[in-house]
């Protein structure tokens, strides 16, 4: 809707907002070579799946902003009125030794210390906010840590297996 004075509202914003970034995507993806990869899909086939998503999701923000008062009709948010800084470090230091051990211990086992490390933080969180906490300690964490390999595996796997994409691997026979 428009607010008073004619400047239109936060929501009508934010859909247009969104939809120049939907126009750059769109716009680097002319930018790439439309020449036909593998099964006839070339590398300007995602950008343009990802550009014409966004711009739809842009054009029915503006339209529902502007048609029905966008967000005013919805519920309080639920949560605490300000952020859990510990959880926040659990999940930035994931983030970071990711990042930082990807090519030294390799692709799996640096994705499953990021997902165990994230999990904590937002188990902490969840804590935090008067849910009652998940007992385990060690336990809960090599049980994170598993089931981050259990992830992260598969997709290791179908980017050097079946997509011959090369990511950092414990060993060099493209496995682990």
């Amino acid at each position: 809707m428009i607010r008073r004075g004619g400047a239109p509202g936060p929501q009508t914003l934010i859909g247009i907002g969104l939809l120049v970034v939907a126009g750059v995507v769109i716009a680097g993806a002319m930018g790439f070579p439309s020449s036909s990869g593998y099964s006839g899909v070339g590398p300007n086939f995602l950008p343009w799946v990802v550009g014409c998503a966004l711009l739809v999701c842009a054009v029915l923000l503006i339209w529902q902003a502007r048609s029905h008062g966008g967000f005013r009709h919805m519920e309080e948010p639920s949560g605490s009125d300000h952020g859990y800084w510990p959880g926040f470090g659990w999940m930035s230091a994931g983030l970071l030794a990711n990042a930082a051990l990807i090519t030294t211990i390799g692709f799996i086992l640096s994705c499953a210390l990021c997902f165990a490390l994230a999990v904590r933080g937002l188990r902490d969180a969840d804590r935090h906010g008067g849910v009652p906490p998940v007992r385990g300690g060690l336990a809960q964490s090599v049980r994170d840590l598993l089931i981050g390999m259990a992830i992260a595996a598969p997709v290791y796997w179908m980017f050097t297996k079946f997509l011959a994409i090369n990511l950092p691997g414990l060993t060099n026979t493209g496995w682990i």
